[in-house]
C-alpha cells in the first residue's frame, strides 16, 4: 500500500505557521476594474458603496518581491506556503459568510491562520490539502468569516498535449440565469493583473503546456467563484447573499468559451460553470439572508 511522501507527511504533522493580520483602505478602482472585465456597470462609485459579496479578493492582495519568485510564478517562501521542495498548486474552493457589507471607504483589516493540513491520494497522485481560515474586520467587527481551501501535488513529467483540443458546439442554456465568458488570454491576464496573480499557467502558453503539461491557459479558481456570484448579482439584485460555498472539479481552459449558469433553490442559489455540454468545472451555491 503506497503512503504520502515524506515531505508531506512532515507538514501535515509539523506545519503550524503563526495566525497574520494586514490592513488597507478600501477604495473603488479594483471593483471597478472587475467591473469591466465583466463588462458590466461599475459595481461602486463612491465611499460607502457596498462591494459585492467576494470582491474583496481584490484588496489585501500578497506582493512578494520579484527575487522571491519561483519558476512558476508563485512565491518561493511565504507565511501561508508549505515548506515543499517541489509543489503544483490549485485553488480548491472555499466557504464564506457575509455578516456585513465591506464598503468603499473601510479600513479592512484580515486575521488569517491556517486551520486544517492534511494529505489525501487523489486521482493524480497525492495531495496536501491546506485550509486557511480569514476574518475580515471593520472597527473590529467582523464583516466577512473565509475558508479557503488549497491543493499542493507534486510535479509530474507534462504529458503531450498534441493538437488544441477543438471548441465544442455551443447549445442553449436550459438554466433560469445564465451568461457565457470568453477566457481568451487578454481577460486572464487582466485578471491576473488585478489579483497581482503571477501563476504563469495563467498567462504562459508555453510554459502551461511544455511545464505543467496542460492543453492551453488554465482559467483562475477565483475568477471562476467570482463568475458564479455573477448569477445572483445581476439576476437577484435585490437578494442580499449570507453565504457562499464553491468547490472546484476540473480546470478549465482558454480560449474555450464557458458557461455560468444556474437559479433559485431554496433559500438561495445552486450555481455552475463549465463548458457548455459537459460536466461543471466548479459548482457552487449561496444562500439569501
Amino acid at each position: 500500500m503506497s503512503t504520502a511522501p515524506e515531505a508531506f507527511r512532515a507538514v501535515e504533522a509539523d506545519w503550524r505557521p503563526p495566525p497574520a493580520e494586514v490592513s488597507e483602505h478600501v477604495t473603488a478602482g479594483p471593483a471597478q476594474a472587475l467591473s469591466a472585465l465583466f463588462d458590466q456597470p461599475d459595481a461602486v462609485c463612491a465611499p460607502g458603496d457596498a462591494l459585492p459579496p467576494l470582491w474583496h479578493w481584490l484588496h489585501l492582495l500578497d506582493r512578494p518581491a520579484q527575487a522571491g519568485l519561483g519558476e512558476d510564478g508563485h512565491p518561493h517562501d511565504g507565511l501561508f506556503v508549505p515548506p515543499l521542495p517541489e509543489r503544483r498548486r490549485m485553488f480548491g474552493g472555499g466557504r464564506l459568510t457575509f455578516h456585513a457589507p465591506v464598503r468603499v471607504g473601510d479600513l479592512l483589516t484580515r486575521r488569517s491562520e491556517v486551520a486544517r493540513v492534511r494529505t489525501r491520494k487523489g486521482g493524480s497522485g497525492w495531495l496536501l490539502l491546506v485550509t486557511v481560515r480569514h476574518l475580515l474586520l471593520v472597527d473590529g467587527a467582523v464583516r466577512t468569516t473565509e475558508e479557503q481551501d488549497l491543493v499542493y501535488k507534486q510535479p509530474a513529467p507534462p504529458t503531450p498535449t498534441g493538437a488544441r483540443p477543438a471548441a465544442p458546439e455551443p447549445t442553449a442554456s436550459e438554466a433560469p440565469w445564465s451568461y457565457r465568458l470568453t477566457p481568451d488570454p487578454t481577460l486572464l491576464f487582466r485578471f491576473s493583473a488585478l489579483t497581482y496573480n503571477a501563476h504563469r499557467i495563467h498567462y504562459d502558453r508555453d510554459y502551461a503546456t511544455g511545464v505543467e503539461g496542460h492543453p492551453d491557459l488554465v482559467v483562475h479558481g477565483p475568477l471562476l467563484a467570482l463568475a458564479l456570484l455573477e448569477l445572483p448579482r445581476r439576476h437577484a439584485p435585490h437578494r442580499e447573499v449570507a453565504s457562499f460555498a464553491f468547490r472546484s472539479t476540473a480546470p478549465l481552459f482558454a480560449p474555450h468559451v464557458f458557461e455560468v449558469g444556474g437559479g433559485p433553490d431554496g433559500d438561495g442559489a445552486a450555481l455552475a460553470a463549465g463548458v457548455p455540454g459537459a460536466a461543471p468545472a466548479v459548482t457552487g451555491r449561496a444562500t439569501f439572508r
